[in-house]
């Protein structure tokens, strides 16, 4: 359970620690247009910088100008399907298009996208599907491509086209053979690459991973043993009065997960995960305002992204990487449904202030550090991704709401020992 100062308050700037996110109801006009034209414009990402042909996602794009780079990501092509669904039910773009993109998209990497036991490779060529870079074929990007795919086969219900969407996003999920990624070990590996086998490095300590166990332990075809659930370690930090479950790892740790499975208002035999969510993101508040000439209340927000000295894991507490003073949007944006008010704050003056350089085609560019008058050149489909899903969380849980008509999901939190709080 979670302890301490933090957690023993109910309500903190007029926000249940505990409660449901504030929702489109108590949202000032101001404040959902904002969000609509956050989630219009990421969802174009989505929309843009994918193929035709294979509907797999750019792993990065430009934020003005063509973008030619060929480098797709299995992850941001996840998060690409089920900002598609919003785009849908949205209307941002035309309906029979986006059903037609998702069609594409689960049918390439069902039939043509290299795999190995149902696992993706991490980078792929937008158009051939050719691994890049000798990466790894990823546990834990195979298990975003499979969360979006599951978006799409909850949310699209109709006959025809939306029935061969069903059919698709069920086989993609049916073939994984998650006992495999265990190697014979305790934990998932991180990855599998055919010169040198599996990772060393293992999904051992909470963070992003629960969505990992639980679509393995919710498979109905290949699945672990429940018991993998209690594998992983929940270490507790300490930091400025909250005391809350965390593994020394940047803040969208805390969030991805969350962006499809509903934690809300319920509990595991070791945590309530939504709470400590929230925490985690009252105390990396607390921790970037500790720099007063860097950061304030309109102004702040780090987790793993560009800067100007290329790509860094910003976070903290503790810290990861020294802090400079640089920003990164997607970290108030991905917690959003967990601190609504003091999350919209920061991105509302973040556009007011500095939109003319950090607000483009596709919303805020990836980081920035005003200081240094650098703003990134590049948005990122991981990073648009989780700003996309938990906006409209936020407004609506609209996600979460279809997401979870998955009884596969369902099922999990079930076998795991989740109960209502």
């Amino acid at each position: 359970m979670l302890g301490g100062t933090a957690a023993s308050a109910v309500l903190l700037h007029g926000q249940s620690l505990f409660g449901a996110p504030v929702g489109a109801a108590q949202l000032a006009p101001a404040e959902d247009a904002f969000l609509d034209e956050l989630e219009r414009r990421g969802c174009q990402y989505f929309w843009d910088q994918a193929s035709t042909k294979t509907g797999q996602v750019r792993d990065r794009a430009a934020t003005v100008g063509k973008e030619s780079r060929p480098a797709t990501s299995i992850a941001a092509t996840g998060f690409g399907l089920s900002a598609l669904c919003i785009a849908h039910m949205h209307g941002y773009l035309p309906a029979n298009d986006v059903r037609e993109r998702v069609l594409t998209t689960l049918r390439y990497h069902l039939e043509h996208l290299p795999h190995s036991h149902g696992f993706f490779y991490h980078f792929n060529d937008i158009e051939s599907g050719k691994r890049l870079w000798q990466c790894e074929v990823s546990s834990i990007d195979t298990t975003i491509f499979l969360c979006g795919a599951l978006t799409c086969r909850a949310y699209f219900s109709g006959e025809g086209p939306d029935a061969q969407i069903r059919d698709l996003a069920t086989k993609l999920y049916e073939r994984v053979e998650w006992p495999w990624m265990l190697n014979n070990g305790a934990t998932f590996s991180m990855g599998w690459r055919p010169e040198s086998g599996f990772l060393s490095s293992r999904w051992a300590q909470y963070c992003e991973l629960m969505m990992l166990y639980l679509l393995g332990i919710g498979s109905p075809t290949n699945p672990v043993a429940p018991q993998t659930w209690q594998n992983f370690t929940r270490p507790y930090i300490d930091y400025a009065g909250f005391h809350y479950i965390s593994s020394n790892a940047p803040l969208f740790t805390h969030q991805y997960s969350h962006a499809w499975f509903d934690f809300r208002h319920r509990q595991d035999k070791y945590a309530d995960y939504f709470a400590n969510s929230i925490l985690a993101t009252r105390a990396h508040k607390v921790f970037c305002l500790s720099y007063k000439k860097m950061y304030s209340d309109d102004f702040w927000g780090l987790t793993a992204s560009d800067s100007d000295h290329g790509y860094m894991v910003w976070g903290g507490p503790p810290v990861l990487r020294p802090v400079d003073g640089t920003v990164v949007p997607c970290a108030a944006a991905g917690s959003l449904p967990f601190l609504p008010k003091d999350c919209l704050h920061t991105l509302i003056a973040m556009k007011d202030r500095y939109g003319k350089y950090a607000w483009g085609r596709y919303g805020f560019c990836d980081a920035f550090h005003p200081d240094a008058q650098w703003y990134d050149a590049d948005v990122l489909g991981i990073d648009q991704g989780i700003s996309v899903l938990m906006a409209e969380n936020l407004r609506s849980g609209f996600v979460w709401d279809t997401f979870m008509k998955n009884p596969d999901a369902v099922a999990a939190m079930k076998k795991v020992g989740f109960h209502p709080v």
